[in-house]
């Protein structure tokens, strides 16, 4: 499955795509970059909702810079792997737990047989709250992780009980394939520039629109009542006690000041409870740090190369 090139954004060179099929029967999109000579091993790079892996070009050749391989996949759902729906603009999973699946898979049939070693894992919002998941369950794949504006949760009391029970009773209902309520049948990332919530750089905003104008199916639009539903427990799951005490993996969290998609203050409160974990706020930055200006890109990139590749904890 080849991967979309337009001028504003072509395919880094080195590239292998295709597609892998899960356990329980899901064609997930993958892509994969050789190792530049400098070699340092492998960044497996996990995108947010409603994101493919055409958005990140500039990220991977970062990553190359770096000396680092670089793999990635579409979650199902989104870009173009399977769409769980007949209406595939919607954005549906049954249960968080199948990303989990989509990253084993992935893990199993590209990561170690095909790219070297060590692994590191980049994530961003929703692949944040994957990673976290996975490092509390002890999967051990990758030897450090860093995550932009990871979802912990969102702003404000919007996960509370009472949405919820909502989220629940609507889905127990049969409504699970509705979206939210208030979502709007409308690509994400396809509105104005003014007054977007994810980025304050107009340029990479419009290469990212231009992605989705050239071949609209690589996006979804709002959520669905199951998507919000299980999302929500998932967030739900995060305010225990002992959850970050729990992971033992390396981690660096870096949130931004400006978000209105994640709470920050939640992702300070969980990364302060870490046992190996450490976490930077970028003053200015909207959600979409790695899609931010370079004066706040730039700091990133800076935290990250201060923790990737570290000292292995093991030998």
């Amino acid at each position: 499955m080849t991967l979309l090139s337009i001028p504003a954004n072509p395919v880094p060179e080195d590239v292998v795509s295709g597609t892998i099929r899960t356990p329980d029967g899901v064609e997930l999109r993958f892509a994969r970059w050789a190792p530049p000579a400098n070699r340092k091993g492998t960044v497996c790079l996990f995108t947010g909702r409603g994101e493919c892996i055409e958005k990140y070009f500039e990220t991977v050749r970062d990553l190359r810079d770096r000396g680092f391989a670089v793999a990635m996949i579409d979650w199902r759902g989104q870009g173009h792997s399977a769409r769980g729906l007949r209406n595939g603009r919607k954005g549906y999973v049954r249960r968080f737990s199948d990303y989990e699946i989509d990253v084993e898979t992935f893990v199993q049939q590209i990561v170690l047989p095909d790219c070297p070693p060590p692994y590191f894992a980049l994530a961003h919002s929703m692949g944040g709250a994957v990673m976290l998941r996975l490092a509390y369950a002890g999967k051990r794949w990758f030897d450090r992780i860093v995550m932009t504006a990871p979802m912990i949760d969102l702003p404000g009391r919007v996960t509370a009980w009472p949405a919820r029970a909502l989220l629940r009773t609507l889905r127990f209902a049969g409504l699970g394939g509705a979206y939210v309520p208030r979502g709007e049948d409308v690509i994400v990332g396809t509105g104005p520039f003014v007054g977007n919530p994810v980025t304050s750089d107009p340029v990479r905003y419009a290469r990212n629109a231009a992605i989705l104008e050239e071949d609209p199916t690589l996006g979804i639009a709002a959520p669905t009542i199951a998507w919000a539903d299980t999302a929500f427990r998932t967030m739900h799951g995060f305010r225990a006690l002992d959850y970050p005490s729990k992971i033992r993996q390396p981690i660096l969290m870096l949130a931004a000041s400006n978000d209105t998609i994640v709470s920050t203050a939640a992702i300070e409160e969980f990364a302060y409870h870490l046992r190996a974990g450490s976490h930077l706020v970028i003053a200015g930055a909207k959600h979409e740090i790695l899609q931010e200006q370079e004066r706040y890109r730039s700091q990133f990139w800076a935290a990250f190369d201060a923790f990737v590749p570290g000292t292995p904890l093991f030998k």
